[in-house]
């Protein structure tokens, strides 16, 4: 088909990224100093080196001829769209974000940001670390501030028994152990 009919733009697939976890009105983008050194690390790697790098790549197949049939140059331009998209994506939730640190918590006896619970369900016992949004990963272990399970830990003590909703439903759980590291 003739291009002439085709409507093909660059700003198509244009957004801001992966979908950024929406935060509640007036709350603040929490994360760990761990977690937010990675965003910055990840940040810098794009922006210094990654994104040089395919610039350099993207020129190079332009100057080549015929960029309708040049894969090089239309790959490379997708992939510097995707590398912006993400870029942006970073430095917004870097700006706004508020590095907390764990081993600072002053009320160590209960569960906040930052906190390290170990919890027992009745069938087996798990650890988890309360994060930012932007850090959560809870195969590893790292669970949103946000989520139903943080939110029911926060502030309980050791000992105690919260319950929460959850998508198989209502829950029941002990603390065992509450650690800030």
């Amino acid at each position: 088909m003739n291009k002439a009919f085709v409507r093909e733009s660059e700003d198509d697939d244009e957004d801001d990224g992966p979908e950024a976890a929406a935060l509640p009105p007036g709350t603040r983008n929490y994360m760990t100093v761990r977690g937010h050194r990675i965003l910055l690390d990840e940040l810098a790697r794009l922006v210094k080196t990654e994104r040089p790098e395919l610039v350099r790549v993207v020129a190079w197949a332009a100057s080549n001829g015929d960029r309708s049939e040049n894969g090089d140059y239309i790959y490379g331009k997708k992939r510097l769209r995707e590398m912006d998209r993400r870029i942006r994506y970073l430095t917004k939730r870097t700006e706004s974000a508020v590095a907390v640190d764990p081993r600072d918590q002053q009320n160590v006896e209960q569960v906040f940001f930052g906190a390290t619970v170990t919890i027992d369900d009745g069938e087996a016992e798990a650890s988890y670390q309360i994060v930012g949004v932007d850090e959560a990963d809870p195969g590893q272990g790292l669970i949103s501030w946000l989520s139903p399970l943080a939110r029911a830990l926060m502030k309980a003590r050791e000992g105690d028994r919260v319950r929460f909703q959850s998508p198989a439903g209502w829950r029941e759980l002990e603390v065992l152990e509450i650690r800030y590291v």
